[in-house]
């Protein structure tokens, strides 16, 4: 399957009259709050929140969205059609001949609290849960995409870790660590 990554700047504008929140994820979010590239994406991540997950068909009517259903298995996500949790992530083309350009990854809530799919105990206030680039994109803050991250620890992961480390505060520090396993390798370098 051929991939040619939107920017994070397509992103916001295609994404601009979505009326949601939703954030650049993955490593792209990293190098947005370190202010710089450092290292290749074979994708770009975008997180929406389930409950708006209609917006994304919304912002992008055109678009073919497939999803991931069941995970490693691509199927079309139908217009108005409701993803449910568990269906977590969908890819999305211009045209059926067209490369991948967008994975949007969909995350839960309880009122106005995110929780983690990874582990339901790990939560942040929705209005927590990103920043804003210099450029006026919303990414996901660093130590959530971090404990996203977290999990696998494949070497692109080291490589974000180590380059988000200088420019997370020291609340940050404390979220990351609280969030981490207390045996995780990156718990030394908090």
């Amino acid at each position: 399957m051929t991939w040619d990554p939107a920017t994070p700047a397509e992103v916001a504008v295609l994404f601009a009259s979505a009326g949601v929140p939703w954030w650049i994820a993955g490593g792209q979010a990293i190098e947005l709050a370190v202010g710089h590239a450092f290292r290749e994406h074979a994708d770009v991540d975008v997180l929406f929140l389930r409950r708006d997950q209609a917006a994304v068909q919304a912002a992008l009517p055109s678009w073919e969205c497939w999803a991931a259903d069941p995970p490693g298995t691509l199927r079309p996500w139908l217009p108005g059609e409701v993803l449910p949790p568990g269906v977590d992530d969908v890819w999305c083309r211009p045209g059926p001949s067209a490369p991948w350009r967008i994975q949007i990854m969909l995350d839960e809530t309880e009122g106005d609290e995110w929780v983690s799919r990874r582990n339901p105990a790990v939560r942040r206030p929705v209005s927590g849960l990103g920043a804003v680039s210099a450029g006026g994109i919303p990414y996901l803050a660093p130590e959530v995409q971090l404990f996203a991250k977290a999990r696998g620890t494949r070497p692109k992961d080291e490589q974000d870790f180590t380059a988000a480390l200088p420019v997370l505060d020291t609340a940050q520090r404390r979220w990351l660590a609280a969030a981490l396993a207390p045996d995780h390798p990156w718990q030394d370098r908090l």
